[in-house]
């Protein structure tokens, strides 16, 4: 199933005209003459912080009913609190003033299928270990529970008092909040 009705689609689902980069350029082209400058900074609007998976299904600011401005959003495989989502939370809230940090896992998400063994796998198919862990999880509560004791307990951060967990359920598009006890 696609959820794209302008992907100009051939036999078996093939994109026929151009790449998908293209697509998107031209997408972008279309926003762009109908742009005005919202006149805004880099500062979010509500102070806040959201630290998610980059799993397609999740649209961050339609499910927390978010506006353009109103947080800095971090994605990455799992959502899971990793050194580099740590510096980019570190730059804002010393740089740019967030004050909070919500943390959004979800169900059937991709991590769960994999092991370390994927890099294992990796370094006998290009012959170089890769540097960064998979960060595989079994039990998504427990990784966002995981997730939140990095960030409460980064000597970065200056704000760690209001760190909340969730999962973020695919099917029904509620968020269930993750108790970090």
């Amino acid at each position: 199933m696609t959820t794209s009705a302008s992907v100009p689609a051939g036999p078996e689902g093939a994109i026929t005209e151009g790449t998908v980069t293209d697509r998107l350029v031209e997408a972008n082209g279309r926003y762009a003459a109908a742009f005005a400058d919202p006149g805004m900074d880099a500062h979010p609007v509500l102070q806040v912080a959201v630290v998610a998976c980059m799993d397609a299904r999740l649209d961050l600011h339609a499910a927390l009913g978010l506006e353009l401005g109103d947080c800095h959003t971090i994605r990455n495989a799992g959502g899971v609190v990793t050194d580099d989502v740590i510096r980019s939370l570190t730059i804002s809230q010393r740089a740019l003033g967030t004050r909070s940090v919500v943390l959004i896992h979800h169900t059937g998400c991709g991590l769960e299928t994999l092991t370390e063994e994927f890099r294992h796998e990796l370094e006998m198919e290009v012959g170089q270990r890769p540097a960064w862990a998979v960060e595989a999880f079994r039990d998504v509560d427990q990784d966002v529970r995981q997730s939140m004791q990095r960030v409460r307990t980064s000597p970065f951060l200056v704000r760690t008092d209001d760190v909340r967990g969730f999962v973020f359920d695919v099917k029904t598009g509620l968020l269930r909040e993750i108790d970090p006890a």
